[in-house]
């Protein structure tokens, strides 16, 4: 067997995440020859067939499935050669970047980049706003080092063996209602006390799927009459009486005189928050630091790891 390109590696990597050669040369900005020419070239590299045909595409053989398996350990074994010439590097400034979505940068970066000035002033960090799964493309292809995400966002799975992942937070959402509602300084509020309410829901996949499942579990079907992604907005629609909201604790939004925001006293409508590395990436001692802040922060937050 001659010598393996691990960029041909990621190519094959890529192909078996995204199914196509068109996907795999738009996220790593190659021709779809370019991709084709270098999985032909890693084939003669192995001696095996990595690729058939089915119909107009291609899907992996058995042989690159083992070749795979072996490929992940040495994507992390690269990681950890980076870790040990880090620790052997005195006096290094660490450059990281971070990828989140607006909440988390605002209410879970932000905070851990306090933390870091002070504990590990050699650490710089760059922030990258950015959705799952583009975040995670970043992170693969080591154009950020630490992507955020929720469990419900359209991302890789727990069991993806190119990620490390770290449970920061188990955050809950809070009922937004008008002030002059009935129930806004009642003893307790329930759920299942509002089911025949109008409710605005945001189409971001993770706010809408708890809210839905939050409102199923308490017996009924929400009447959703608004549609809002931008949350003041959306307070200001409770606030003018339009509907009742279910407002993730992460959100910062100004305080407002005629919204009432309270915590639910039977159901906990929760998302769970993580942090993720490429594997191997959990030992270099900046990116270590970066998601001990990042725990920190979280629990800062109130809210246990997810």
């Amino acid at each position: 067997m001659a010598e393996l390109d691990v960029r041909k590696l990621r190519v094959l990597r890529e192909l078996d995440e995204r199914g196509t050669v068109a996907a795999v040369a738009q996220a790593m900005h190659l021709t779809p020859s370019a991709v084709s020419q270098q999985l032909v070239a890693l084939g003669k590299e192995t001696g095996v067939r990595l690729v058939e045909p089915v119909g107009r595409r291609v899907r992996l053989t058995d042989a690159a499935r083992v070749l795979l398996r072996h490929a992940d350990d040495l994507f992390a074994r690269l990681e950890l050669v980076r870790a040990d010439l880090a620790a052997h590097t005195a006096g290094f400034v660490a450059d990281v970047r971070v990828a989140g979505f607006a909440a988390t940068l605002s209410g879970i970066v932000l905070p851990a980049l306090r933390l870091l000035r002070s504990s590990h002033p050699d650490i710089a960090v760059r922030l990258v706003e950015s959705d799952p799964p583009r975040s995670f493309d970043r992170l693969a292809r080591g154009d950020v080092d630490v992507a955020l995400a929720l469990e419900s966002q359209d991302g890789p799975s727990s069991a993806d063996r190119r990620f490390h992942r770290v449970a920061l937070l188990a955050e809950r959402f809070d009922l937004a209602l008008p002030r002059r509602h009935p129930l806004a300084h009642a003893p307790e509020v329930r759920l299942a006390d509002l089911a025949g309410e109008r409710w605005i829901f945001s189409d971001t996949d993770s706010c809408r799927d708890v809210s839905l499942a939050a409102c199923v579990a308490a017996g009924f079907t929400p009447e959703i009459a608004h549609h809002i992604d931008d949350w003041e907005a959306t307070l200001g629609a409770v606030g003018l009486g339009l509907g009742l909201a279910l407002v993730p604790r992460l959100v910062h939004v100004g305080a407002r005189d005629d919204v009432v925001i309270r915590a639910l006293d039977a159901e906990h409508p929760t998302r769970h928050l993580f942090a993720a590395v490429r594997r191997g990436g959990e030992e270099l001692p900046h990116l270590k630091a970066v998601l001990g802040a990042l725990r920190a922060a979280a629990e800062a937050k109130g809210g246990a790891p997810g």
